[in-house]
């Protein structure tokens, strides 16, 4: 319940008021800045020819320093600009151990001081804000660059300030209290995730400021907040280690451009600068070099569901093994070894013996076959350019010359070749067919790109330092090796084992554990997103150890129809009470594309609907037709669920994807049928 706090209100008055002043002298710098800018240049390029370099010089680099002042000053307005419109969202009081008064330290995105530099706001991130996550009123510390710092936090306040204005202020004993929790979680969906730092749980928290893994996994049921999570992880880190960590050192791997649209204001919100955001799909694209074309995840996953071609889904479940990457290692130790054939060779006058060339190439075994290679004709070029100094006019052959030998010697000239050739090695040359000429299934593309990386090798990505990897169920444990010889970084790998889109993949938390060292695992079992009735329900069909907040609301409904016709009758008249609802999106859910484009044609023309496909961009509001595949990681005000019959939703493997299909829905969940009725419901009433 709101309390009223006069002092507050006056306190929040005077911040902004030193807010206000603060944005009016940037102003005022950016301008100066913009003016100083203008009239520098056009004193270089009007004297530029009467000068000399060094005159040149120095005014270029004044130039440069004044962009590089002004940018930062056009950055610290934005903040101050942010934290006029709310600019903090919590109070502690923090009694030192010893010392008789507590001193108020209020918490915001960001941090601003005065001119005396006395901290006014603290940003969240900083360590003295971490006990308002941790602790309760009573003993409290938090680690300080100093050490750890003991005392007593005698008061937490939690504020929502909006366009200045304070819209409620409550009085809290414990962490982030229910009623905070309550008003947020009831709001409507947006276009683009939002930042949660005024409510950040402590289990969050930790997971946040975890520093000492090398590979923190994060396990999160869905709707645990796991991607906002891993943001704000990134958003600590930047905070943190600016003097060496910058956004351009941070990747996110997501699964689709549409999920990495959703995500983007994330870290712009907390102050940060947007990081790289790609795909598995643009990092095939990027080490493919358009040599091989390649069969989409979104697709195959479209053919695998239709059911119709067991030899696919056979190939796909042996790729997707941990099995399928020990055997293709043991392959390629086995190449190494095993299939170069050295051989003496004469440049002329000179004989390079193949003992030589064959203690070189163990010399050099930690590298690719072909950088193996030029790393030979480095040494056999040395070699006879002594012979030449010593006996005299021995011609030196050309790099080319000697690497088309040294390649002779070795079974397989390309890649691919090496590749096909592993199935026949395993005795299983059924296992690889290509999609269409010259081009890969896609359970193929990453073995193939770990062939080619033991054979080619790879370039460096050293100036990335930490990778993001989420919706990590969808992965294999070769394209996890991949990664690992991509970026030898830190990593935050987050996901859900409860919500598989491939039926055959068969990677588990045990994998990851065998594929990365020092992993730490961390679990998140508290769903924020759907209300109590509509997890109660998603719970009913597949069994998850998921446990609500008690958010209550509509319960979920199941709308039989006579016919295929009635049933499209219903779903219209549920698009018809959604626009006259508060709601602001609204997700028609289906399990392949083809449902999805067959329900967009029978709708468009009567209905603002849109599709999201594997060919979407963007996530926008209205009402969305889209898959179960395209649609995780994304949340629904309003979700429909068409055609929940017998027909199309019968096995183990579909009870995961009805699942992930409810817990798209934040406020209300209505599924229709005709036919049969699907038996992996639960039965209402």
């Amino acid at each position: 319940m709101s309390v009223n706090f006069p002092e507050e209100t006056k306190h929040l008055d005077r911040i902004i008021g030193r807010l206000q002043d603060a944005l009016n002298e940037l102003d005022e710098r950016v301008k100066a800045y913009a003016d100083e800018f203008k009239e520098s240049m056009k004193y270089l390029a009007e004297n530029r020819s009467g000068m000399d370099g060094m005159e040149i010089f120095s005014n270029q680099t004044s130039i440069s320093q004044m962009i590089r002042s002004g940018t930062h000053t056009v950055e610290r307005r934005t903040k101050i600009a942010k934290l006029i419109d709310s600019p903090y969202f919590a109070r502690i009081d923090f009694k030192l151990v010893d010392e008789n008064e507590a001193d108020p330290v209020y918490i915001g995105r960001f941090s601003f001081s005065d001119d005396d530099n006395n901290m006014l706001i603290y940003d969240w991130r900083a360590p003295i804000s971490s006990m308002y996550y941790d602790f309760e009123l009573g003993h409290a510390f938090y680690e300080a660059p100093a050490g750890v710092i003991e005392g007593e936090l005698t008061r937490k306040r939690q504020f929502k300030i909006k366009n200045g204005q304070m819209e409620y202020a409550l009085e809290s004993s414990i962490s982030i209290i229910d009623e905070v929790l309550q008003r947020e979680l009831s709001s409507n969906s947006d276009q683009k995730m939002k930042n949660i730092v005024a409510t950040i749980q402590k289990e969050q928290n930790k997971i946040i400021r975890n520093e000492n893994a090398d590979v923190l996994v994060i396990q999160g049921v869905a709707g645990s907040g796991k991607t906002s999570i891993a943001l704000h992880r990134i958003a600590y880190f930047l905070y943190k280690y600016k003097e060496r960590l910058s956004a351009q050192n941070v990747v996110i791997i997501s699964p689709n451009k549409v999920f990495a649209d959703y995500i983007s204001n994330v870290l712009p919100e907390l102050g940060e600068e947007p990081i790289v955001e790609v795909g598995f799909e643009d990092i095939a694209a990027e080490q493919l070099h358009n040599v091989l074309e390649f069969e989409r995840y979104a697709v195959e996953i479209d053919r695998l569901l239709d059911g119709h071609d067991q030899q696919l889904a056979e190939r796909t479940r042996f790729k997707s093994s941990l099995e399928f990457l020990t055997q293709l290692d043991e392959y390629l130790e086995f190449a190494s070894e095993q299939y170069f054939e050295p051989q003496d060779c004469t440049f002329g006058s000179v004989t390079v013996s193949k003992d030589f060339i064959q203690k070189r190439y163990q010399a050099y075994k930690n590298q690719p076959i072909s950088q193996r290679f030029a790393e030979i004709t480095e040494d056999i070029i040395l070699l006879i350019k002594k012979e030449s100094v010593m006996e005299r006019k021995i011609p030196v052959p050309t790099k080319k010359a000697v690497m088309k030998k040294l390649l002779s010697m070795f079974k397989f000239t390309s890649t691919l070749a090496l590749y096909t050739h592993f199935f026949t090695f395993i005795d299983r040359p059924e296992m690889f067919v290509f999609k269409s000429k010259n081009s890969l299934e896609h359970a193929d593309v990453f073995p193939y790109i770990y062939v080619k990386i033991f054979f080619e090798g790879i370039e460096g990505l050293d100036g990335i330092q930490h990778v993001v990897i989420d919706e990590m169920q969808d992965y294999t444990p070769v394209q996890y090796a991949v990664i690992k010889k991509l970026y030898k970084c830190k990593k935050t790998i987050l996901g859900d084992f409860g919500q598989i889109v491939n039926p055959y993949n068969s990677n588990s938390l045990q994998s990851l554990k065998k594929l990365f060292e020092n992993v730490e695992f961390m679990e998140l079992n508290k769903s924020y997103r759907s209300t109590y009735e509509i997890i109660s329900f998603a719970q009913r069909i597949q069994q998850s150890n998921i446990a609500p907040v008690e958010r209550h609301g509509e319960e979920p409904r199941i709308i039989p129809c006579d016919s295929s016709q009635s049933e499209l009758a219903s779903i219209e008249k549920l698009l018809t009470d959604f626009r006259n609802s508060s709601y602001s999106s609204l997700g028609i859910i289906c399990k392949t594309n083809r449902q999805a484009k067959e329900l967009y044609d029978a709708l468009h023309e009567k209905h603002d609907v849109h599709v999201l496909d594997f060919n979407s961009e963007k996530f926008i509001d209205g009402i969305t037709i889209t898959t179960i595949h395209m649609s995780k990681g994304l949340e629904f005000d309003e979700v429909i669920i068409p055609s929940a019959n017998a027909e199309r939703y019968q096995t183990d493997f579909d009870r995961s994807l009805l699942y992930i299909a409810c817990t798209r829905a934040m406020h209300k969940l209505t599924l229709t049928y005709h036919g049969e009725i699907t038996s992996l419901l639960p039965l209402q009433g």
